[in-house]
């Protein structure tokens, strides 16, 4: 499970052997989420949350936005065009 980004003390991850839609794990703080990317709308969006509070949870989403295109070109790189 490569690291493709860092928000903080979070790992942004793409797991190898994972499925389609394109999304990302964070992990950290005995937490984890996950949010499916959407580059056509340059958005993500909340698929799962395992203990981060909502505050939390925007502060990620703002970051995720922000890193878009390097989110998705990881996926990419891992699995194969979104």
């Amino acid at each position: 499970m490569p690291t493709v980004l860092r928000i903080g003390g979070l790992r942004v991850v793409v797991y190898v052997n994972d499925h389609r839609p394109a999304h990302v794990h964070v992990i950290g703080n005995g937490h984890e989420t996950v949010f499916e990317l959407n580059g056509s709308d340059v958005t993500v969006v909340l698929r799962e949350n395992y203990g981060f509070s909502r505050r939390e949870i925007a502060k990620i989403e703002r970051a995720l936005v922000r890193n878009l295109a390097t989110l998705i070109s990881a996926w990419e790189r891992i699995h194969g065009a979104v």
